[in-house]
C-alpha cells in the first residue's frame, strides 16, 4: 500500500485541480479564456440559425444613450442572451449614412454594437463583440441574411448571424440580425491561434482619391495607406504593414498574382457580389464596405454590409437609377465603369488572367446550380419568412409595416429568381456579360419591369411616421 506523510494534502490537492480545470472546460469561454476548439460556444449558441434568439438589453437610463447615439460612444449594460446574463457590456451606436439618416428622420432604430470585452476581461462564450442590424432599408430584413448564406454556401470565409428579438429593459424594442464582429474571436475561429491581420479599409473622405481603400499600390512607406492601417483590428507591426504593402505591390503588376492573393477565396467572393449587385462596395463607387485578411503576404475579401445591394443603391439619391432590368441584367465581366474598374485592381488584375476569369465564370455555374437550380434558394426564402414573420409583425420599431415588409421579402425572391435567370444567360453568351456589349444588344434581356426596387426598401420610408 502507497503510504506519505503528505497523502491526504496530495490527494485533495489532486481533487481541487481536477475541480478547476473542470470548470474552465465547461465554462471558459463565458469567463474571456478562449479553449482549444475549431466551433466556439458563441457559434452554437446565439449563432444558432434555426431559431430567433433573445436579447435583453438592460441599461439605466435608456433615453439618454439613445439621445447621444449618434456620437457613437459606449455605455455600460448588462445583456441576458437566450436567458443567460452577461455584465459589463459596452454598447453603441453603429453607421455611416444609416446613422445620419436614422436620426434625421427621427428615429430610435440604431444598429448597434456590443463589446464584452471593451471595459475588461470577458466574453460572450469566447466572443469579443457583435452587431445588431437594424434593417435599415431593407424591408425584406433578409438582405444581409440572404448575402452571407450566399457566401457560405460559396465557401467564403464569413461573419456568424441569427435573427433576434431584442428588448430594452424587457421591453420589446425589435427585430434585428446579430452579426459576429470580425475582430479576434472571428480570426481565431476562421483562421485558428495564428492567424493573420484583419482590417476595415474605409476612407475619411469619399472626395479624396483612397487609392488605398481601393487596395492600389502607392508606394512602400506606410504612411500611404492611412484608410487602412488606421483602421487595424490588431495593432500592426512594421513587419506587418510590409506585408500587406508588398502584396498590393505585387497585385499592381498583375504578375505571380497568386504569390499575393488567396486567388480561389476572392473569386468565390466576387461572384457573390457581383450577383448581389451590391454598388456601395468594392466595386462600387465608394470602393468600401468589406474587411481585409492578410497572412503571410496574401489577402483576401471578407463580406460585409448588404443594407443597400440588390440594385438598391441609388434609391433615396436625387436622381435615382430605379431600373430592375438594369440590375437584373448587371454585367458579371464588367461590374462597374471602366474608370472604376480599373482602379480596383483585386478585380481587374485578376479578370485580365484567362486561367481565373474562366474559373471566375466556373464559379458562377457552380453557384447557381448549387443555389437555384437545387431549389435552396426558394426553400432558404420560405424557411425564413415562416421564422420571422411573426416578430416583424410585432416589431415595434420597425421602419415599415408588415404589409411592405412581405412585399420586400416577395421583391427580393423575385429579383434573385430573374437575376439568376440573366446570369445563366450572361455565362451560355445569350445576353451580353459586360457594358460595353449591353450598350449594343439588349435583345436578350431579361424582363424586370414587374420589379419595383423601392419596395425592398428606401429613404423614402424613414419620412413614414405610420409604422414607429
Amino acid at each position: 500500500m502507497l503510504k506519505h506523510r503528505h497523502i491526504d494534502k496530495i490527494c485533495i490537492a489532486v481533487m481541487v485541480l481536477a475541480l478547476v480545470v473542470t470548470v474552465v472546460f465547461m465554462h471558459g469561454q463565458s469567463l474571456g479564456i478562449a479553449t482549444v476548439s475549431a466551433t466556439p460556444g458563441y457559434a452554437t449558441r446565439l449563432f444558432d440559425k434555426t431559431r430567433v434568439h433573445t436579447l435583453d438589453i438592460r441599461i439605466d437610463d435608456w433615453d439618454a444613450f439613445l439621445d447621444t447615439a449618434p456620437m457613437e460612444e459606449y455605455s455600460l449594460c448588462t445583456v441576458v442572451i437566450d436567458g443567460e446574463a452577461f455584465d459589463q457590456v459596452a454598447i453603441r451606436a453603429k453607421g455611416n449614412n444609416s446613422l445620419r439618416l436614422t436620426e434625421k428622420y427621427g428615429h430610435d432604430r440604431y444598429s448597434l454594437k456590443l463589446e464584452f470585452d471593451h471595459y475588461g476581461p470577458g466574453s460572450y462564450y469566447g466572443l469579443d463583440k457583435l452587431s445588431l442590424l437594424a434593417s435599415f432599408q431593407d424591408n425584406s430584413y433578409m438582405k444581409t441574411w440572404l448575402t452571407f448564406d450566399m457566401m457560405e454556401a460559396m465557401g467564403v470565409v464569413t461573419p456568424l448571424c441569427s435573427y433576434t428579438w431584442v428588448t430594452v429593459n424587457g421591453t420589446p424594442w425589435g427585430l434585428f440580425l446579430a452579426v459576429e464582429e470580425p475582430e479576434e474571436a472571428f480570426a481565431r475561429r476562421c483562421y485558428g491561434r495564428d492567424h493573420g491581420q484583419l482590417y476595415k479599409p474605409d476612407y475619411r473622405s469619399l472626395n479624396a482619391e483612397n487609392a488605398d481603400v481601393a487596395l492600389r499600390y502607392i508606394d512602400d512607406q506606410p504612411e500611404s495607406y492611412d484608410n487602412i492601417f488606421r483602421n487595424a483590428k490588431f495593432d500592426p507591426t512594421p513587419a506587418d504593414q510590409a506585408r500587406l504593402i508588398g502584396a498590393l505591390k505585387t497585385l499592381s503588376t498583375g504578375k505571380d498574382l497568386d504569390t499575393a492573393v488567396d486567388v480561389d477565396q476572392v473569386l468565390r467572393y466576387f461572384t457573390v457580389q457581383v450577383f448581389v449587385v451590391n454598388l456601395d462596395s468594392y466595386l462600387g463607387r465608394t470602393g468600401h464596405n468589406y474587411f481585409l485578411y492578410e497572412q503571410d503576404g496574401i489577402i483576401s475579401m471578407i463580406p460585409w454590409d448588404y443594407d443597400l445591394a440588390f440594385g438598391t443603391y441609388s434609391l433615396g439619391m436625387p436622381d435615382p437609377i430605379n431600373d430592375a432590368t438594369l440590375y437584373v441584367n448587371y454585367p458579371i465581366d464588367t461590374p462597374a465603369s471602366g474608370e472604376v474598374m480599373k482602379n480596383r485592381p483585386l478585380y481587374h488584375n485578376l479578370m485580365k488572367n484567362d486561367q481565373y476569369f474562366d474559373q471566375y465564370h466556373q464559379y458562377f455555374q457552380e453557384f447557381l446550380d448549387l443555389y437555384f437550380h437545387s431549389g435552396h434558394f426558394e426553400t432558404l426564402m420560405a424557411r425564413t419568412l415562416s421564422l420571422i414573420g411573426p416578430y416583424v409583425e410585432q416589431d415595434p420599431t420597425a421602419f415599415c409595416s408588415f404589409e411592405d415588409f412581405l412585399l420586400g421579402v416577395q421583391t427580393l425572391k423575385e429579383f434573385c429568381l430573374l437575376r439568376a435567370e440573366s446570369v445563366q444567360g450572361q455565362l451560355s453568351g445569350a445576353i451580353p456579360s459586360t457594358i460595353a456589349g449591353q450598350s449594343r444588344d439588349q435583345s436578350g434581356f431579361i424582363d424586370a419591369s414587374s420589379v419595383w426596387l423601392p419596395d425592398m426598401g428606401e429613404i423614402a420610408d424613414l419620412k413614414d411616421d405610420g409604422y414607429v
